[in-house]
């Protein structure tokens, strides 16, 4: 390669790179939201104290948070959190960055690969703003899904050089990238089988021009190519041995789900994401899994689609590239189509990431090559490549917009999907926040309806009817939803909830084992503390009660808090910690009448209240 065509290369490349950073621009007003966000950077406390060596442990450990297992994203957040604090936008930039990265990443492997320029462009053009990938970018905790690739774009790079002299060093470079590519997200397990779709094409690896004729070679050499991946796939295999463990321990594999269900959303999904690659609108963060919706004869007429257009681009197999395309489309996306399945979506636009590319392949060399047998205009290929860019750059603004904040996420997944109990219980829990407890109390309904087996959307019911006095259908609900629940945390919230109930309706023999159970699922909520306490304190063991309330306060310190610990105190005839207690709270809340009063009444020659 000359000097003017490296030129050209690096110079596509930083267009694509920017004209991304550009595209994506508007999602860095956007915030977190409370799909992940919480969990993976704002309430994670490993993560909100940024890098350090005991949070590197934690998150090369396979007991942290998350059904999954990628200690180099758990890393890059820790780092955002270094470099950026609170500020989403910060948090944003890195994954807009990594995305553009990702663009310019792919146009050079393509082009160093094939040779092809100008083709190449087009696909990473694609790649960089089809909105099918917004959901990647756009959403913080789906970090993961944009380092990884970045990783994987590289390890097939190092691949490509690897081929043009094989060799221990550059072997181990392509297995370097690889590893960080699996540390940063599982879904990149496929690669081994990409890396032999590359030596069939563009790298011609796969019956070269001295097995031509000789079948038997062909087979020697196919052989020798699969060997050759093996020590890849063995870090496939334990990447996906390890993701499959913590799917396993944190309940998120489906297990429940009978095989033809799976089977018929698997291949269902085929054709939707085609569908949604060719018209991406209507996109949602969640859609629900179909179950056993689907009927057979969609089943029949989906793989009739599948073997339909497999049969088309075998007709045309002298065209290597369709035949990689599809098979990269196939391939890639079979380990996140829903044939084992993790979590309650049917399909996610993320999972198209990398599967879409193979499409693209397809369709741009396809059209180049007729552009060039039938002798077109070079204008007109230009102007078939922005009728295709255009719309999708429009769209994917669009549809960044919709991730700017909870609300209007949650909205808009529910205007596109239908009978969708996680968004409802979504949605209803932001209706919440905003104080608008009546709506937010039909949507909680509705998850219930449509997600009777969801444990959250219960608990979220139960606090709807607390409020609004129904105390007998909150118990119900907090019941349903702790048989429901197997995180620790929410398990301990919605004991302390309903012991909270029960406090409220006097009933401390029925309150007291719920908040033990709370304690005991979680030590750090000083809620239960306090209410813990309370029930001591009418039970007279004034002991317990200012353990429990100096407990709390440790934890949260607050006014009330402290205003009980001191009444717990004065209690037990701890004149001077009851003094110490009333002055704590008043220092917090100058103007707490309550504890003042009691204060006051401590001073010598003065007799307490009653």
């Amino acid at each position: 390669m000359d000097r003017v065509e490296r030129r050209k290369l690096v110079l596509l490349a930083l267009a694509l790179a920017i004209g991304t950073l550009l595209l994506y621009a508007p999602a860095l007003r956007n915030g977190f939201v409370s799909l992940d966000d919480t969990d993976h950077v704002t309430q994670n406390i490993h993560v909100q104290q940024g890098l350090s060596l005991a949070n590197v442990k934690w998150a090369f450990g396979a007991g942290n948070s998350g059904p999954n297992w990628h200690p180099l994203t758990w890393i890059s957040h820790m780092l955002d959190v270094d470099w950026y604090g609170g500020n989403a936008a910060g948090h944003h930039f890195t994954n807009i960055f990594l995305h553009a990265l990702d663009v310019a990443t792919l146009f050079l492997l393509l082009a160093l690969a094939t040779g092809e320029t100008m083709r190449s462009a087009v696909v990473a053009a694609l790649f960089a703003v089809h909105p099918l990938n917004v959901e990647a970018v756009a959403w913080v905790a789906e970090r993961k899904s944009v380092l990884c690739v970045l990783f994987f774009f590289l390890t097939m790079g190092a691949y490509v050089w690897y081929a043009k002299r094989p060799g221990v060093g550059r072997y181990l470079v392509v297995g370097t990238c690889f590893a960080l590519a699996l540390l940063s997200k599982v879904m990149v397990v496929t690669l081994p089988f990409a890396l032999l779709l590359l030596d069939y094409w563009p790298l011609n690896r796969i019956g070269r021009k001295e097995a031509e004729n000789d079948l038997t070679a062909q087979g020697e050499s196919l052989w020798m190519l699969i060997l050759e991946k093996v020590p890849l796939l063995l870090m496939s295999v334990g990447a996906s041995g390890m993701t499959l463990y913590i799917h396993h321990r944190e309940h998120e594999l489906a297990s429940g789900l009978p095989h033809t269900w799976l089977l018929k959303n698997g291949v269902y999904s085929y054709v939707a994401y085609l569908g949604k690659a060719i018209l991406p609108v209507r996109l949602g963060a969640f859609y629900p899994h179909p179950e056993n919706s689907l009927s057979w004869p969609i089943l029949i007429l989906c793989a009739l689609v599948l073997l339909g257009i497999t049969a088309l681009i075998w007709r045309k197999r002298t065209k290597k590239y369709l035949i990689v395309g599809w098979l990269w489309y196939l391939g890639t996306m079979f380990p996140m189509v829903g044939f084992i399945q993790s979590g309650r979506q049917g399909m996610a636009d993320r999972y198209m990431y990398i599967p879409m590319i193979g499409l693209f392949i397809g369709a741009v060399w396809l059209i180049a090559d007729l552009s060039v047998e039938k002798s077109w205009n070079p204008a007109v290929a230009s102007l078939l490549a922005l009728l295709v860019i255009a719309p999708c750059a429009y769209l994917t603004e669009v549809q960044i917009g919709y991730w700017r904040d909870s609300y209007t996420l949650f909205a808009q997944t529910l205007a596109v999907t239908s009978r969708n109990g996680m968004a409802e219980n979504s949605f209803g829990s932001e209706l919440m926040e905003h104080g608008q407890v009546e709506a937010a109390t039909q949507h909680f309904e509705a998850a219930v309806k449509y997600s009777p087996d969801l444990g959250s959307a219960h608990y979220n019911l139960a606090i709807s009817r607390q409020r609004a006095n129904r105390a007998a259908e909150a118990e119900q609900e907090y019941r349903t939803a702790l048989t429901l629940m197997v995180d620790p945390i929410e398990l301990a919230q919605a004991h302390n909830n309903l012991g909270m109930l029960y406090l409220g309706m006097r009933s401390y023999q029925a309150a007291l084992p719920e908040f033990n159970a709370a304690i005991k699922l979680n030590e750090y909520e000083s809620n239960s503390y306090v209410g813990r306490g309370s029930i001591e304190m009418q039970q007279f063991d004034y002991e317990n009660a200012a353990l429990d309330f100096a407990r709390a306060a440790q934890l949260v310190p607050s006014p009330q808090t402290y205003y009980w610990l001191g009444r717990a105190l004065e209690a037990k005839g701890d004149t001077k910690g009851a003094t110490g207690a009333y002055t704590a709270a008043l220092r917090l809340a100058p103007g707490f009448q309550e504890a003042k009063t009691r204060l006051d009444a401590l001073q010598p020659g003065k007799e307490p209240p009653k």
